[in-house]
């Protein structure tokens, strides 16, 4: 790889050879010494800066917005527009790769894939960096070796050995798979060949095991790529390989091992939630659910997807819980909702609960409050803190007949109180997981009728958005948090304006869906907004949502906030893009609700 241009880095990557062989020819190097200006605030680049060396500041207005390093480029946007708004100064000696701008326009207009970095809209740029991505992971994936896989024990027994003592150490051992050693030879058996011995075949369990191993084994070595692993799994057709290593045996690498590697252990919980016949074997599956994530974002996956498949796992939890716990007496009478991030099924790392019942009449209050507190430290048990708001089972507010719930509708409504607005927020978001959905549909039909004639409220409603300024300013530069340093928030910024944004939207029209990227495209059908912007919405929503999710799972000090400086140019300049489509829908909802009433 060239140190002074890497033409595998994006967007460079876009390039075909001869682009980037001409791209590199006409590249010149540059040094410069620490505190010196390379772009000046409004002055027109000489072309696209790429760091070689050293550290780069971005500033505008004299603020700090970003450090540079190595491969980063700047001025993207000044190269295009002939003028910058920012300065970019040196913090140390620094060489930079100088691309001149006429060379740089040129590709740009001739190549579009390449051109799309500096012109197009955030929903196609994104697209094409998820396109790259996934190429990318791809390869990584297929790169890895046999040994980062799971493996089962390589445990062996003789061949003269009985069935039953085979089956003895299955259990043992917890694994499904023996090596057996008949002589010289070395085969394999399995519980399922076990099984058929004994239940098809007549065998008793006395026999030896050795009559019934498969001596066709196929090996791999801890070395061989996990794409050689999978051929030769499809090649021989065989559900498990043995990892050989000399003479020596590793390991046993089964099918679903490989291929969760690509894919997530995802059906295995969703197998294990639904054999589940007891708090501790429920519990043990609620705990790999959040095992799901990191192996998600390590392929690749964007938030919408892990949201979608981390919130099918949750409600599947809650249902098996609720069969588990609820007397026989309540559970035709009342429906189990899940209500804030998990209604709109957009959590993935575990936060609080947020849950509730509807009655559909009035119970025995001894059994509904037993299984209120069961619930409740159930999932506490499982891992999901209680609610700071008491928005749970366990609390009465929130867990209640429909009349008490219609009642308290119309006080929401008419109260001009942030609790009452929050109140609807929480209650529209939710989503049945168990027992009678009738009465949330019911319920949610008449809160919507009540809304569709309170135009004040909805005012008041959307006027949420407005608590908080997303982070960018003047010249399209980016805002950092007061008192956290560096970085900025992307939950108040961001995310939360676009939630907020679109379900004050939805709820205004009395949509069924309650998550954010349906809504969207529910939205965009009934034209309330363009198809365009509807996407573009979509695809910011869910750019911030991912770089929150990994910020969390670094283990951040907070997973909302985001320190520009850590990013690269194009992630920086993503980040620009997606606030200035929230402040766009910030200006659509001010004039369709027309909050400068409120």
């Amino acid at each position: 790889m060239n140190p002074i241009f890497d033409a595998s880095a994006a967007p460079f990557d876009r390039l075909s050879l001869e682009e980037a062989e001409l791209l590199r020819a006409a590249l010149d190097v540059a040094y410069f010494r620490p505190d010196e200006t390379i772009i000046a605030e409004g002055a027109a680049p000489e072309g696209l800066y790429i760091i070689v060396k050293g550290c780069v500041e971005e500033r505008a207005q004299g603020e700090l917005v970003g450090l540079l390093g190595p491969k980063d480029f700047f001025d993207s946007r000044a190269l295009v527009q002939g003028a910058g708004v920012s300065a970019f100064i040196t913090r140390e000696e620094t060489i930079c790769a100088l691309a001149p701008r006429s060379d740089m326009l040129r590709l740009i207009n001739s190549n579009p894939r390449f051109g799309a970095f500096f012109y197009i809209d955030i929903s196609r740029k994104l697209d094409a960096m998820a396109q790259q991505d996934e190429s990318a992971q791809i390869e990584t994936m297929m790169r890895a070796r046999v040994r980062d896989l799971f493996l089962l024990p390589a445990a062996v027994i003789d061949s003269v050995q009985s069935i039953a003592s085979a089956g003895r150490i299955m259990r043992d051992i917890d694994c499904n798979a023996l090596l057996v050693k008949n002589g010289e030879r070395m085969g394999i058996v399995t519980g399922m060949n076990l099984s058929k011995a004994v239940v098809l075949k007549g065998m008793t369990i006395d026999e030896p095991v050795g009559a019934i191993a498969q001596y066709d084994m196929v090996t791999v070595a801890p070395d061989d790529f996990v794409s050689q692993a999978l051929l030769m799994m499809t090649k021989h057709n065989k559900r498990r390989l043995v990892v050989k290593e000399g003479e020596n045996f590793v390991g046993i690498l089964e099918d679903i091992n490989l291929l969760s590697f690509f894919a997530g252990n995802s059906q295995l919980v969703v197998g294990r939630i639904d054999r589940a016949a007891t708090l501790q074997e429920l519990g043990a599956a609620a705990a790999q659910i959040a095992e799901q994530i990191r192996p998600l974002r390590r392929q690749g996956v964007k938030f919408e997807v892990v949201a979608e498949i981390v919130s099918d796992l949750n409600r599947r939890l809650f249902a098996k819980l609720f069969d588990l716990l609820c007397p026989q007496e309540l559970r035709d009478k009342c429906c189990l909702i899940v209500m804030g991030s998990e209604g709109r099924g957009e959590q993935t790392i575990r936060t609080d609960q947020d849950n509730g019942l509807i009655l559909s009449e009035p119970v025995d209050a001894t059994a509904l409050q037993k299984f209120r507190d069961e619930f409740s430290g159930a999932l506490a048990d499982f891992g999901f803190p209680p609610c700071p708001g008491h928005v749970m089972v366990n609390n009465p507010l929130w867990s209640r007949t429909l009349d008490e719930y219609v009642a308290d509708f119309g006080v929401w409504v008419m109260a001009p109180d942030e609790q009452s607005a929050m109140n609807v927020a929480i209650f529209c978001d939710a989503a049945a997981v168990a027992g009678d959905e009738s009465l949330l549909t019911r319920a949610k039909k008449i809160l919507f009728e009540k809304l569709s004639h309170e135009r004040v409220f909805l005012g008041r409603f959307a006027k949420a958005i407005e608590v908080f300024e997303p982070p960018i300013g003047l010249f399209n530069r980016l805002k950092l948090a007061e008192g956290d340093g560096d970085a900025l928030d992307l939950k108040k910024g961001g995310i939360f304006p676009i939630v907020h944004g679109v379900r004050s939207l939805a709820v205004e029209q009395g949509l069924e869906e309650t998550n954010t990227f349906a809504r969207l495209a529910k939205l965009a059908e009934l034209g309330l907004l363009k198809a365009e912007f509807s996407r573009d919405l979509a695809r910011a929503l869910d750019y911030l949502q991912t770089l929150r999710l990994d910020a969390q799972l670094d283990a951040a000090a907070s997973g909302s906030l985001l320190r520009p400086g850590e990013l690269t140019s194009m992630d920086r300049e993503l980040l620009r893009d997606s606030f200035q489509v929230v402040k766009q829908l910030r200006d659509l909802l001010r004039h369709h609700f027309n909050l400068n009433m409120f």
